[in-house]
């Protein structure tokens, strides 16, 4: 137990990348601790730091919309309910935000999404899951079914997100790695990866059914569920080339299903 007013640093590895955490406030560092379990490495040496100061939530003003800009070689990233200020050459950065996981939560998936724009890698809106050492990953609008196809998933599949899987492109393949960033499930994943076999686009209806896309609609599809925030042509360029890459090196197929345990006899 750190005294009070001591700094004391959490790290969080996600997807090969370690991120510190440093606060003075027991509390929340307990609630990284356990948000977080299973991708806390206190042994890893930082790739990123951040230091954390807590506002009172009544000073956040919770209609302020999402900002990620670029101003010199700095990031800004402001919400509502956070501010962040982001230097990656010095690997340093600020956070003031209300005490409450959202808004770390939020600012981890921003810093990814910067770091992974840079390495031919993204985040994306979509359920993963490991079977038999490959990856599947599940996408869709919402509502499509991606939790769904995460809770009937049988006991030999080891769940990655049912809402948030990280891609990043290794050699000549795309592999997914497990997060904490959890859905309806609230559940983290499991913290491991493995090759992308597949990418679902998914749809319910009366029959269980894997259907060829056209290159076109494969890419669009891809291209409509990833997560990027940041007002940056060059780095949208780059999340737009890593999609497509993607969608050339990976097969994107339709998945139809019936909301029940049967759909997983056709992903292998």
């Amino acid at each position: 137990m750190s005294a009070a007013g001591e700094s004391r640093c959490a790290t969080i590895a996600i997807g090969r990348v370690a991120v510190g955490i440093r606060a003075t406030d027991a509390a929340f560092l307990g609630m990284l601790e356990e948000r977080y379990a299973g991708f806390i490495d206190d042994g890893a040496t930082p790739h990123y730091a951040f230091d954390v100061s807590l506002t009172p939530p009544e000073v956040a003003d919770a209609d302020a919309d999402l900002r990620v800009v670029r101003d010199g070689r700095r990031w800004r990233i402001e919400r509502g309910d956070f501010r962040a200020d982001w230097d990656p050459l010095l690997r340093r950065g600020r956070i003031c935000q209300s005490p409450n996981p959202y808004s770390i939560d939020s600012v981890l998936r921003i810093v990814h999404t910067l770091v992974l724009a840079g390495e031919g890698g993204f985040l994306m809106h979509a359920a993963s899951a490991v079977r038999g050492g490959r990856a599947f990953l599940f996408t869709g609008a919402s509502g499509a079914g991606k939790t769904t196809i995460a809770r009937l998933a049988p006991a030999d599949v080891r769940l990655l997100s049912d809402e948030i899987s990280y891609v990043r492109r290794e050699d000549d393949e795309y592999r997914a790695y497990g997060t904490p960033f959890a859905g309806e499930l609230a559940k983290a994943g499991e913290n491991l990866r493995a090759p992308i076999a597949a990418i679902y686009v998914l749809a319910q209806g009366p029959e269980n059914r894997i259907d060829d896309m056209s290159a076109a609609d494969a890419a669009r599809s891809l291209l409509a569920n990833i997560l990027f925030f940041a007002e940056d042509p060059d780095l949208v360029r780059a999340v737009f080339r890593a999609a497509l890459d993607c969608a050339e090196r990976v097969p994107i197929r339709r998945l139809t299903f019936v909301p029940d345990a049967r759909v997983w006899e056709l992903v292998r």
